[in-house]
């Protein structure tokens, strides 16, 4: 049977119900195509989820020191059961919400399957051929299983399937030490797990500034969480006790065996099968479909939004993806993403928010800066919280006033950094904000004494 559209959106994840909501709202007839899951990574597997469970890990975490702020607390427990129950709770009201409103839209048609390519403007569903002059593929990506000594003689979980535990391992061993695997390293250290954190690199999430890496190895090793990096050897063998992680070659203990094995090394797009050379589309050595700045394919009529165009790994970006291609195709605007300014946040607690270009990114492009630099211990919210562990950081063109970028690596870090990220998107100077009233007590409050004393960086 051939079923003939005027749009096919390939994936219910962020970016392809909303896509389809504005297209249909416009009088056009869609067919979204979903394998699995409504939602995608963020709903099922990712944000919603483990945020969740940090939510959870956070309010163990705040029991145990209770005494801290006068707060009489017996033995503190964790109902790993109870916590997974309610994490699986979000992620299934959230899911059913969107699928609800999804099959409830006028000219939608939502098909459950597997789709392929058959052609550019051809797509196979089962026994059904989809037909349309244009094409979204927004089918996110998975985790990566790293090519590594012994990897396939051991049991091991990914970011997807940690999430069916409903006990709390007796050792957890994390391979990866960016923001996947710190997330879930402290995480399971709150929840009561020894936790070990194997990194290949010299540093923890190593896209970040020293000092952020730094700052971040600190506030995890104080958790009683161990650190492994410059780890030379990594490799896997199954042990009685469940896996023993082969991690350096050179000094410190030669290995390190756990109950649990989390491997967090990086994420693969899910392009491998839906037949794109059908199609002609063409993809990176990595499979991420090779997009322009308005998220066109290298075929007409084909674009390609979220995870898998390697343009963005966030719910936000792939977001802004949909808000790009239905402004331009809708709204006849001329909207790039290379307008974008990237921000993002890692949730271990306390989080890091972080817009635009580190330190060393900036020192790189040859631009004389603006630097500074302000720790936590001065936050008046952070301390009243009793929790000041971190910094703030801002980096700006001394020449054009403009803020390049900063971090925040503090309690509330994650939503103080939208007041940076919006005078970037305002591209106004940095005095704008500097003289700015903000309320107190909060931890925006410090923003414009951070940007006050901002001087020409050594």
């Amino acid at each position: 049977m051939t079923r003939p559209f005027d749009a096919i959106v390939i994936g219910a994840g962020q970016a392809g119900p909303s896509l389809a909501g504005r297209l249909t709202a416009s009088g056009l007839t869609v067919a979204l195509v979903e394998r699995k899951f409504f939602g995608g990574t963020c709903v099922n597997t990712g944000c919603m989820p483990t945020k969740t469970l940090v939510a959870s890990a956070y309010a163990a975490h705040l029991a145990r020191r209770g005494a801290e702020y006068g707060i009489v607390t017996g033995p503190v427990a964790v109902d790993m059961k109870r916590v997974k129950a309610r994490a699986d709770a979000v992620t299934a009201t959230a899911r059913a919400n969107l699928e609800r409103w999804a099959r409830g839209m006028d000219r939608l048609t939502v098909f459950d399957g597997h789709a392929r390519f058959e052609g550019p403007d051809r797509v196979r569903v089962a026994d059904t051929l989809l037909t349309a002059p244009r094409i979204f593929v927004n089918v996110g990506g998975r985790a990566s299983i790293p090519d590594m000594p012994g990897v396939g003689t051991v049991d091991y979980l990914t970011n997807t399937s940690i999430l069916g535990l409903d006990t709390v391992p007796r050792h957890l061993v994390v391979v990866g030490g960016s923001y996947i695997g710190l997330e879930f390293a402290q995480m399971y250290r709150r929840f009561g797990a020894q936790v070990t954190v194997v990194e290949k690199g010299e540093r923890l999430v190593a896209r970040e500034d020293e000092d952020v890496s730094d700052a971040i190895r600190t506030i995890l090793t104080e958790e009683g969480i161990a650190v492994r990096t410059g780890a030379t050897c990594i490799g896997f063998r199954p042990h009685p006790e469940g896996v023993t992680v082969d991690v350096d070659c050179t000094s410190g203990e030669p290995s390190v065996t756990g109950s649990h094995l989390l491997l967090a090394v990086g994420r693969r797009p899910n392009t491998d099968d839906l037949g794109l050379e059908s199609a002609g589309v063409a993809v990176d050595a990595k499979g991420f479909i090779t997009v322009d700045d308005t998220l066109a394919t290298s075929v007409p009529g084909i674009w390609a939004l979220g995870d898998c165009n390697g343009r963005g790994a966030f719910t936000h970006t792939a977001y802004n993806d949909y808000e790009i291609v239905a402004a331009n195709l809708l709204d006849h605007a001329a909207r790039r993403v290379s307008e974008r300014i990237p921000g993002y946040a890692l949730y271990i607690d306390p989080p890091l928010g972080r817009v635009g270009l580190t330190e060393a990114q900036a020192r790189r492009t040859g631009r004389p800066l603006l630097v500074s630099r302000r720790p936590m211990t001065q936050v008046g919210r952070a301390i009243e919280r009793g929790e000041t562990k971190g910094f703030m950081k801002v980096v700006a063109d001394a020449d054009t006033k403009r803020i390049l970028g900063a971090a925040i690596l503090g309690t509330s870090g994650d939503e103080a950094i939208h007041g940076l990220l919006d005078i970037m998107n305002a591209d106004v100077d940095y005095t704008r904000l500097q003289w700015a009233v903000p309320i107190h007590p909060t931890v925006s409050e410090l923003i414009p004494t951070l940007l006050g004393d901002l001087k020409p960086a050594l």
